[in-house]
């Protein structure tokens, strides 16, 4: 199973409308919403208040998420340990933050970032790809990403693509690359 967390200001629509180019036949995908509703966009949420400083409701929003993919083994008969968390942007750090809690099969982080230096209670193989020239996200940040998980003991597979902050056909092969590799 693939569960896809989309950025702030999105929704589940967005990452959903990637399905057909994901190209994941055997994958059964999910696209959950976050919880929060995002302050400017009208249908866009949030994982939390990425504009106020503490990131406020980061941590209720981290519970929650963990509580439902908790739940999926019961409500889809996938067990985390076949589950590859994935995200873009806010949602590629909630896929670090949370993930590394979780015995999950692979995370996959696309365009994000860490909230804070990890404390991996599970050592998942870890996909990392952004853009060198993204105007929201600095490059800096994955990079930093990059070497607090290797430092960490974790496998991580690290790609910079030409590109801003968006996930592009080259992105989408090389994760899918990255689930034919990792993911047994």
């Amino acid at each position: 199973m693939l569960v896809a967390l989309h950025g702030w200001g999105a929704n589940a629509e967005d990452l959903a409308s990637l399905a057909a180019y994901l190209q994941l036949p055997s994958y059964q995908l999910l696209f959950p919403n976050a919880p929060l509703p995002h302050p400017h966009a009208p249908n866009g949420r949030a994982w939390y208040a990425l504009e106020q400083e503490g990131y406020p409701g980061l941590a209720e929003s981290r519970q929650q998420l963990l509580d439902w993919l908790r739940s999926l083994a019961t409500t889809t008969g996938i067990s985390l340990s076949h589950t590859v968390l994935a995200g873009f942007s806010q949602g590629g750090a909630m896929t670090l933050d949370v993930g590394l809690q979780l015995p999950c099969a692979a995370l996959c982080s696309l365009s994000g970032y860490l909230h804070t230096p990890p404390v991996p209670q599970a050592q998942p193989p870890v996909l990392i790809t952004h853009g060198r020239r993204d105007p929201v996200v600095p490059l800096a940040a994955a990079q930093q990403a990059r070497e607090a998980l290797v430092d960490l003991g974790l496998s991580v597979t690290y790609h910079e693509f030409d590109m801003g902050h968006e996930v592009t056909p080259p992105v989408l092969k090389t994760l899918r690359e990255f689930l034919a590799a990792a993911v047994v």
